[in-house]
């Protein structure tokens, strides 16, 4: 089994990881803070990330444009039905995004999305909207960066959660620097945090989570997977099986009987 596949990134290098920025949609932010965003947005589309916005005005769009400028691939999840309700009823921009999804939830709705869409999540200035974003982000435990310096919530942040004194899995990074909060923000995601949600989430009572079902074999590679450090789980015939990799669960799923049989022999 190659290291690679352990600890994720071999997966990682097959799907691509989505940032979102969640931030300030005001009119009147000052242009240094514009361009800090536009600079985040060029890491981003550099290190061949996905981005996610909620296609809003704004920081977010400065970001969405840096990163169609080095040519990324933009996200963005609308509050509106449909696009004439995204340009008309929200006057959100259009161009600056690749894909467009409409959730018809409105702009407090839509949160949710905006940050289960998205791997790692950064914050840039904002206020009650991105406070709402946060707060999603840290309870889901996900790595969250902050570009401070960029005025609204993104200067209290550190504040806000050391009043908080709650422990959710969460990783916050913090930097002035655009380009270097990325680079760690990937760092970290891809050598501690690449799973690290799923352990804080809370599953259907009826299902056991994944981590009660570790400690196993993976029927397809034979590997024993310690536990916190199962990829995937299948359920068969009242059994739980886990494996060390996305690919050896697909393997599986393209074949169920034939890893099944094998097992218990």
């Amino acid at each position: 089994m190659e290291e690679e596949q352990q600890d994720g990134t071999s997966e990682a290098a097959r799907m691509r990881l989505k940032i979102g920025v969640m931030g300030g949609a005001g009119s009147d932010i000052p242009e240094s803070y514009l361009q800090r965003a536009t600079l985040l947005g060029e890491e981003i589309a550099e290190a061949d990330c996905i981005l996610v916005t909620g296609a809003c005005p704004g920081l977010p769009l400065a970001a969405a444009r840096g990163a169609s400028d080095r040519g990324g691939l933009i996200i963005g999840i609308s509050p509106a039905l449909s696009l004439d309700e995204h340009a008309f009823h929200y006057g959100s921009p259009t161009l600056a995004h690749d894909v467009l999804i409409f959730t018809g939830s409105g702009l407090m709705g839509r949160e949710v999305v905006n940050i289960r869409s998205s791997d790692i999540v950064v914050i840039v200035g904002g206020s009650s909207g991105t406070l709402g974003e946060l707060a999603i982000a840290y309870d889901e435990g996900k790595l969250i960066g902050v570009l401070t310096g960029t005025g609204g919530i993104s200067d209290i942040v550190e504040t806000i959660l050391e009043t908080c004194k709650k422990e959710t899995g969460a990783r916050v990074l913090y930097s002035d620097n655009p380009q270097q909060l990325i680079r760690e923000l990937l760092e970290v995601y891809r050598t501690e945090h690449f799973r690290r949600p799923s352990v804080f989430c809370r599953g259907n009572d009826n299902e056991p989570m994944l981590e009660q079902a570790e400690g196993k074999r993976d029927p397809v590679c034979g590997m024993n997977v310690p536990s916190g450090k199962a990829a995937a789980r299948r359920r068969r015939g009242g059994d739980d099986y886990v494996f060390c990799s996305l690919s050896c669960a697909e393997k599986f799923d393209e074949q169920p009987t034939r890893y099944l049989e094998a097992a218990r022999q």
